[in-house]
């Protein structure tokens, strides 16, 4: 499957900032449709790193975002900086 139709966009917001800084993550808006395993393999394809946990959350608004913890060799504000978001 195509990894951009599995991730919709990263999320930057406050807590996404912080949650960078101290457990390496990173938070992606998904397709309601998108399983944990094809999260993994989307962020691993598009950004050539190694994904270690993949948590997903149904927001109230009823967005689905999905917390992708990087790998210790990976810092998630790199790949922050190389999308834009910083």
């Amino acid at each position: 499957m195509d990894p951009y139709k599995i991730i919709k966009h990263p999320l930057s917001t406050e807590k996404s900032i912080r949650l960078m800084d101290s457990e390496n993550k990173l938070i992606f808006a998904v397709f309601d449709d998108s399983t944990k395993k094809d999260i993994k393999e989307a962020i691993e394809t598009i950004f050539k790193v190694k994904v270690v946990k993949v948590n997903t959350f149904k927001h109230p608004s009823g967005q689905k975002r999905a917390y992708v913890k990087l790998s210790p060799d990976t810092p998630a504000i790199d790949i922050a900086t190389e999308i834009g978001m910083i």
